[in-house]
């Protein structure tokens, strides 16, 4: 993801994230987001991604994990607000759901999250 989010790679990145305990639940996947600590650089947005061995072998891990990272630097890099950290973690159903529906469902998830932001380029 060369122009897109930083990734989150550290386990205690990920631990961090979970602990603040906001999360989405939707079809296609979970998205779990934290503010970034106020002392930071200035404010990015980062972004991890986790496949459980719940959801398939690792064919379909990997699948699971590019069709999230595609739609991520789809959503995310235009709607989420920077200054936080988001976790997505792939669920069964996402190797089957229509990519716009994955799409549908991080915009989703950013609005009831409270870090939605809107696009810059219709204005």
């Amino acid at each position: 993801m060369g122009r897109g989010p930083a990734r989150l790679k550290r386990r205690r990145d990920f631990l961090g994230v979970a602990a603040a305990r906001r999360k989405w639940v939707a079809p296609g996947l979970i998205l779990q987001v934290r503010p970034q600590d106020s002392g930071a650089a200035p404010p990015a947005i980062r972004v991890g991604f986790t496949v459980s061995r719940k959801v398939g072998n690792a064919v379909t891990r990997n699948r699971v994990r590019r069709r999230l990272r595609a739609a991520a630097e789809a959503v995310l890099t235009e709607h989420a607000a920077p200054g936080h950290d988001y976790v997505v973690i792939g669920r069964g159903n996402t190797v089957r759901r229509p990519f716009a529906a994955l799409n549908d469902d991080f915009e989703t998830a950013l609005r009831r999250l409270g870090v939605w932001r809107e696009s810059m380029e219709g204005r």
